[in-house]
């Protein structure tokens, strides 16, 4: 488990994350188990759930054969008080999605906020800082889109729902500008402009629920345009590739990965 986890988790709330992953880890091969959501993004509230997004390997030989379907598997249970949201995705659809500039794969093997991982991990993550291009302005712009929309359909009242708005947006920028993955929203505001946001923290952490003054929600509504003009400005000026420049190399890896596990009967 990563300090960053440690630190943000109460050792009820790791406790029963770990019981959850023995469970899951029963049923599948975790390479990465990253946590995410307002504990991964800077404002959890002492409500908040505990967001698990896992990538597992299926054994080799059941991907022979006839294609089937990509499922990802899930659970959504209240263990103990905690209410826990677990998803897991297979390797392969995973790496495609990074090719892809799916932002939500990228994090959880970039973000640092990691539950457990497998040793070969070390030897992906540089392949998929290696991936990262400009293909990941349309996933943070289009995810943040919803995200707003979301926020205005809801009365534009909701604290959770603005700042996922700001963590989205600054996070894509951010990742534009220096190839960085930084998901906590608290390290990114004021450098990208957006100090004020601190006191949407502090509402937030007072409860999953919190709902913003009349007053903030009009000078929020003039504010969250400027979100997406950053995050368009950084990727014009972004020096990533255009394009992922090792898709090869990505390719390899995983082969050697799905025979190393033909090899070992799994």
């Amino acid at each position: 488990m990563s300090p960053e986890v440690q630190e943000v988790l109460t050792p009820h709330q790791r406790e029963v994350a770990a019981r959850v992953l023995t469970e899951e880890g029963a049923h599948r091969r975790h390479l990465v188990v990253s946590l995410s959501g307002a504990h991964a993004y800077g404002f959890p509230s002492p409500d908040s759930d505990l967001d698990v997004k896992a990538v597992h390997l299926d054994p080799t030989e059941s991907l022979l054969g006839f294609p089937r379907p990509a499922r990802a598997s899930e659970r959504l249970e209240v263990v103990d008080g905690v209410e826990v949201d677990y998803s897991s995705n297979e390797l392969g659809g995973v790496l495609l999605g990074v090719l892809k500039g799916n932002g939500n794969f990228i994090e959880r093997f970039l973000s640092g906020f990691t539950f457990e991982h497998q040793p070969v991990l070390a030897s992906l993550q540089p392949l998929v800082r290696g991936a990262l291009s400009k293909r990941v302005h349309r996933h943070y712009a289009g995810f943040a889109g919803q995200q707003k929309q979301e926020w205005e359909r809801t009365g534009r009242t909701s604290a959770k729902k603005l700042l996922y708005v700001l963590r989205t947006t600054l996070t894509g920028t951010h990742l534009l500008l220096t190839g960085e993955v930084v998901t906590d929203v608290t390290r990114l505001l004021a450098r990208y402009g957006f100090e004020e946001a601190l006191e949407l923290v502090e509402q937030k952490r007072r409860g999953e629920k919190s709902e913003l003054p009349p007053e903030m929600v009009r000078r929020w509504e003039a504010r969250v345009p400027s979100a997406f003009e950053r995050l368009d400005r950084a990727l014009a000026d972004s020096h990533l590739p255009d394009d992922p420049p090792n898709t090869a190399a990505l390719d390899a890896w995983l082969i050697h990965q799905r025979l190393a596990l033909l090899e070992e009967g799994r």
